[in-house]
C-alpha cells in the first residue's frame, strides 16, 4: 500500500508542477496526463487509473509539494471537469465534524445480527445500519425509501461520479424528495466535492424533486452522526445535525422515553 501511495504521489505530483503557475485558482488536466507522467517518471501505471484520483478526492492526503501552494485558509481539491478530465480547484478549507457536546438520542435497534456479521467494511455497514433502523425517516421527518446504493452515473459538466445510496422520500404534505447519502467510517470526513456532486446530480436527474443531501458518520461508541447538507459557493452548510445510539429495545427506559415525549 505505501508503494502504491508514492507511485500515485509521483504522478499527482509531476501533472501539478507542470501545470501550476504561481496565484493559479485552478489548474486543469486529463486523464492521458496520467499516462505521459508515468511514461516520463518510468512507473508503471495502475491497472485502474481512476484509483489514482479517487484516492487524493476522498482518501489521501495530497503530496507536500502541492500543498505548499495552499495559501491560509484554503486547500486544493480535485473536481471532476468532464469525461476524463478534471481540475485541482483552490476552496476554503471546510470540513464537517461531528459536534462532541450535541445530545445523543438512543433509537431501538433494529438492525439483523447476521447483517452486521457480514458487513464488509465501516461504509458497507453504516448505509445498512441507516437502512435498516430508518434513521433517514426519523432525521427528515418522512417516509423514504432506498431507490439504489453505490450508483455509478454521470452528471453533465462533472463526468462519473459514485452516490453511496440513493432514497426518495415523501413528506406530509405530498413533497417528493430525492435524498442522496454519503457514508464515512473511520476518520474519513465529510468534505465539499461529494456534496456538490451528489446535489448536482439530484438538481439535473430529479429536476421536480426537492433535494435533501445527506451524510452520515460513525463517532466513537458506534453512535451515528447524521447531517443534512447544502453548499453555498466554494462553502458546505450545515442545515441540521443530530446523533443517534443504536440500543437494545429493552434498555431504552421507560424515564427515557418520557423525557423524549415532553421535549416534543
Amino acid at each position: 500500500m505505501a508503494r502504491q501511495q508514492n507511485r500515485y504521489s509521483a504522478l499527482i505530483e509531476k501533472i501539478f508542477v507542470a501545470r501550476y503557475r504561481a496565484g493559479d485558482t485552478e489548474v486543469g488536466f486529463g486523464r492521458e496526463d496520467l499516462e505521459q507522467a508515468a511514461a516520463e517518471l518510468a512507473i508503471k501505471l495502475p491497472k485502474n487509473l481512476g484509483d489514482v484520483l479517487y484516492s487524493f478526492r476522498f482518501r489521501t492526503a495530497l503530496p507536500d509539494a502541492i500543498l505548499a501552494t495552499q495559501p491560509q485558509g484554503r486547500e486544493w481539491v480535485i473536481e471532476l471537469a468532464g469525461r476524463a478530465l478534471y481540475r485541482f480547484h483552490l476552496v476554503k478549507i471546510n470540513r464537517i465534524l461531528p459536534q462532541e457536546d450535541l445530545e445523543i438520542i438512543d433509537i431501538p435497534d433494529a438492525t439483523p445480527a447476521i447483517i452486521r456479521a457480514y458487513a464488509l467494511d465501516d461504509e458497507q455497514a453504516l448505509l445498512a445500519i441507516v437502512r435498516y433502523n430508518r434513521l433517514i425517516d426519523t432525521f427528515l421527518g418522512l417516509t423514504s425509501y432506498s431507490l439504489q446504493n453505490h450508483l455509478r452515473t454521470t452528471v453533465k459538466g462533472m463526468g462519473q461520479i459514485e452516490i453511496d445510496e440513493l432514497y426518495v422520500g415523501l413528506d406530509r404534505h405530498g413533497c417528493h424528495s430525492i435524498i442522496p447519502v454519503q457514508a464515512k467510517g473511520g476518520k474519513d470526513q465529510i468534505g465539499l466535492v461529494q456534496v456538490s456532486q451528489d446535489i448536482a446530480y439530484a438538481a439535473a436527474k430529479f429536476p421536480g424533486m426537492r433535494c435533501r443531501a445527506i451524510a452520515a458518520q460513525f463517532m466513537q461508541d458506534s453512535i451515528v452522526a447524521l447531517f443534512e447538507l447544502a453548499v453555498q459557493g466554494d462553502e458546505i452548510q450545515v442545515l441540521q445535525e443530530r446523533h443517534y445510539r443504536l440500543v437494545a429495545a429493552n434498555a431504552l427506559s421507560y424515564a427515557r422515553r418520557i423525557e423524549y415525549r415532553d421535549a416534543l
